[in-house]
């Protein structure tokens, strides 16, 4: 870092965490690793924290929060679980999967994580840090992801500061994440079926033992974060399955297809989950005024990049 930021960034060690906790306990704001990118972290059973979170992100109200506990028996003080919920927390907590389930009317979070809704969406994260802090605090943490709003989700404590220096406490620093897109959602309804808000790392409904049925009609409302039809974007016009660049345009290769910058040289849709947000910001970054990305699979996690590429691309008006 060249130059002194008024958001503090410490190490993401027993000090930090320590100090972590001490701030969000007072209501304030902290960006926290995890294993999918940073959030930002907030206590979900105040008002005025959430509150805060929006404000930082510029963030519409009707867009969730996801809220992140120690364990089921933390997510069943929330929210109620419907029958065969089981495999999903068993399987995948601690994990990057979100389950949107339905509330408890006694749960005591702050209206504005669901916006509104009779749902809460829930997440045990897997990353060491994250644990760490929740093991600290006897609140759970609302923490979308550390960015301005529909921007480029970050996945180095150099992305939160990007565009959230000044506007929050603290950044508890780990290094890069390791899964690189944000978690799968899933909203589990009170009739059985099953519903994808969001792909990510897990595809649970490929599961042949799943005891749910599965539905993968998407409805019109929000229920989840990563929803909305443009979202993630770098603030440049992005042309996606390019085959080559243009001369205006910062290329993001993969595979066979090499660019400025590459996802993923030896075609690994795991690597090119990694470093999805890191070659958008790079390619925000260029002097170049048009991006281009190189087509990627749409297979497991490629799903998610994908996804995530065509919100990027979607236009903003």
């Amino acid at each position: 870092m060249d130059r002194k930021y008024l958001t503090e960034t410490v190490a993401a060690d027993a000090e930090g965490i320590a100090r972590a906790a001490e701030i969000l306990a007072r209501g304030g704001l902290v960006a926290v690793p995890t294993e999918t990118v940073y959030g930002l972290a907030a206590r979900a059973d105040s008002e005025e924290a959430v509150a805060r979170i929006y404000e930082a992100k510029g963030r519409p109200g009707f867009n969730p929060l996801i809220v992140h506990v120690r364990d089921r028996a933390q997510a069943e003080r929330f929210a109620s679980f419907p029958e065969g919920a089981a495999i999903y927390t068993r399987e995948y907590w601690p994990g990057p999967l979100t389950l949107v389930v339905p509330r408890r009317s006694d749960a005591g979070l702050a209206p504005a994580v669901s916006a509104g809704l009779p749902t809460v969406a829930l997440r045990v994260p897997a990353h060491p840090v994250m644990q760490a802090l929740l093991e600290r605090v006897d609140f759970p943490l609302a923490a979308p992801s550390a960015n301005r709003s529909g921007f480029i989700s970050p996945t180095t404590a150099e992305h939160v500061l990007a565009s959230l220096d000044g506007r929050i406490d603290l950044v508890l620093d780990a290094g890069p994440t390791e899964a690189g897109v944000e978690s799968t959602i899933l909203a589990l309804r009170e009739d059985g079926s099953v519903e994808e808000l969001r792909p990510g790392p897990l595809s649970p409904l490929s599961r042949t033992d799943a005891p749910l049925a599965v539905n993968l009609a998407q409805g019109e409302a929000v229920e989840a974060p990563g929803q909305l039809a443009s979202h993630y974007a770098p603030g440049k016009p992005v042309r996606l399955e390019a085959a080559g660049a243009k001369a205006d345009e910062f290329l993001i290769g993969f595979g066979r297809i090499a660019g400025d910058v590459t996802l993923s040289g030896s075609g690994d849709v795991n690597e090119a989950a990694a470093r999805l947000y890191a070659c958008l910001h790079l390619a925000a970054e260029s002097q170049k005024p048009r991006i281009a990305v190189a087509p990627v699979p749409n297979e497991g996690v490629g799903r998610a990049i994908n996804d995530r590429l065509r919100r990027a691309a979607a236009p903003t008006d």
